[in-house]
């Protein structure tokens, strides 16, 4: 990694919180690339099982950018992004492992196509059921994986033009981010690549899903999904993204689905035990609607958005 080479610098980040147990699966596949020259910048929110030390000892090249705290992925990413050298930026959570040509594959749209700001990968579960291959979005706010928890038959095999990228594993380009800005660390965790791939597209940049970049993603396995904080910070997100990011008319058109959906799942997760992360969920993301609307005046409007906001979304559900 990192030789010279007449190919574009890609800088990987991954951002760490108590997750040694995936360090070495992770960091062993994103050092054996095809694609030669590019940095790994590891983000360790604030780890106590000895993630650095495991990382010092085991891949000294890697640099690593320790934090007193846990800034959530949001600022950690980027803490990342800042240290970074590269014109294209990879995201990766700790719990992938990609393929030896991920690097490789992804990168190629962006090299014919300077529109293309963002790619998504084909990101698959350990059981080879799909996990994304892109996001999708609604009116009512929702948003989820493209082809979540689909059987792999070859349905999205393809490369076309999707929404945004999952940015558990997904390339952006530099210039973008610097014209856009980086994620919002309001968010902390959950919804930011949805609220960047917004910004991204009102100011006309495109993303493009790669089939050929492939990586295996063991979903939830450092946020642990279902767990009070994913069900805090995707809910309270969920409503701050739609706010920040619709376009008036549609914010107000949509207002029947937003909150006919932000009040339905509240009965749902209190019947699963979950109804004081939901409760305060809503509470806190009406709080922040003031915030969020006062950042609207900051987004550009060059591209064309309503295309890619479904009605009704059809959003899967894990068997």
């Amino acid at each position: 990694m990192t030789a010279a080479s007449n190919e574009p610098l890609v800088s990987v980040i991954v951002v760490n919180y108590n997750g040694l147990n995936l360090l070495e699966d992770c960091f062993r596949s994103i050092t054996h690339q095809s694609y030669i020259n590019y940095e790994i910048i590891l983000v360790d929110n604030g780890s106590k099982d000895n993630s650095i030390s495991f990382m010092k000892e085991h891949y000294s090249n890697v640099q690593i950018v320790p934090l007193s705290s846990n800034i959530g992925f949001a600022a950690g990413t980027n803490a990342g992004i800042k240290e970074a050298k590269g014109e294209y930026l990879l995201t990766l959570n700790n719990d992938t492992c990609v393929f030896s040509d991920f690097i490789e594959k992804l990168i190629q749209p962006m090299m014919r196509e300077h529109a293309v700001g963002m790619c998504a990968s084909k990101m698959i579960s350990p059981d080879k059921k799909i996990n994304s291959t892109g996001i999708c979005i609604s009116r009512s706010g929702a948003a989820w994986d493209r082809g979540g928890f689909e059987q792999d038959t070859g349905q999205y095999d393809h490369e076309e033009e999707v929404f945004g990228p999952c940015a558990g594993a997904a390339l952006y380009r530099k210039t973008m981010l610097d014209e856009i800005g980086l994620f919002d660390e309001d968010f902390f965790l959950f919804m930011e690549d949805v609220d960047l791939a917004f910004r991204a597209r009102l100011a006309g940049w495109k993303c493009m899903y790669v089939p050929t970049a492939r990586v295996v993603h063991i979903h939830g396995g450092t946020a642990n999904k279902g767990s009070d904080n994913a069900v805090y910070y995707g809910n309270r997100n969920l409503l701050w993204y739609v706010v920040k990011n619709f376009p008036l008319r549609t914010l107000i058109t949509s207002s029947p689905w937003i909150l006919g959906r932000n009040c339905a799942v509240i009965p749902y997760y209190l019947l699963i035990g979950k109804g004081r992360s939901i409760i305060k969920a809503k509470v806190d993301s009406l709080k922040g609607l003031y915030r969020m609307a006062g950042k609207r005046k900051t987004l550009k409007n060059k591209g064309e958005i309503n295309r890619w906001i479904q009605t009704w979304g059809c959003i899967p559900v894990p068997k």
